[in-house]
C-alpha cells in the first residue's frame, strides 16, 4: 500500500513542481518520474540539513522541494 502512496505523492509533487517552475509539467509519466526522483533528492537534502518531515504533508513538501531542485538543475543543463 505504501508504494501506491509514493506514486500518488510523486504525481502530485511533479505536477506542483511543474507549475512552480514556469510550465505545466511534462505529462503524467514524466511528472511521476520527476516527483519520485525529487522525493529521493528532497529527502537526501533535508537529511543533510537535519530537517525531518512526517506524514502525508511532510512527504509532499519534501517531494515538491526535491522536484523543484531537480527541474532547476535540468533547466541549467538544457540551456547548454
Amino acid at each position: 500500500m505504501n508504494f501506491i502512496w509514493y506514486i500518488l505523492i510523486g504525481i502530485a509533487s511533479g505536477f506542483v513542481a511543474g507549475k512552480l517552475m514556469r510550465g505545466g509539467g511534462f505529462g503524467l509519466v514524466i511528472n511521476l518520474i520527476v516527483g519520485i526522483i525529487g522525493g529521493v533528492l528532497g529527502g537526501w537534502i533535508f537529511g543533510l540539513l537535519g530537517i525531518e518531515t512526517g506524514g502525508l504533508i511532510g512527504s509532499l513538501i519534501t517531494s515538491v522541494a526535491g522536484a523543484v531542485i531537480l527541474l532547476w538543475l535540468l533547466s541549467l543543463v538544457s540551456r547548454r
